[in-house]
């Protein structure tokens, strides 16, 4: 297998830190389990943010989406968590990270959280 699921995130310096840019990244493939009935729930993870000395390395972030896979997690508790663990990280100038999830039972849930540098 080419890679295994990790919580590490890994970063390079950015190119351009004297500009601000926004990059935008799609996961989706995400899952994640119900807490509460061990099921599997599904979406697609929308990052958005300006770097600002160090940006997010793609293998690394799609080895650390893949780690939830088998974590049983409340969507509003996933969506945080991905925002604080990518802004520890990178310490970008704003980032936000949107989940949209599947539909289950009849109810489609979206996750909107934010982060601005001060």
């Amino acid at each position: 297998m080419p890679g295994t699921p990790s919580k590490a995130l890994e970063t390079f310096s950015n190119p351009h830190p004297a500009r601000d840019y926004e990059i935008s990244m799609e996961c989706p493939e995400f899952t994640c389990l119900c807490p509460r009935t061990g099921q599997p729930d599904f979406a697609t993870i929308r990052i958005r943010y300006v770097p600002d000395v160090l940006c997010v390395e793609l293998k690394s972030l799609k080895l650390y989406l893949w780690s939830f896979r088998n974590e049983g997690a409340f969507h509003e508790d996933v969506i945080n968590r991905i925002l604080d663990d990518l802004v520890r990280a990178c310490q970008p100038r704003s980032m936000t990270v949107v989940g949209d999830f599947n539909v289950r039972g009849g109810i489609h849930t979206v996750v909107t959280v934010e982060y601005k540098a001060k």
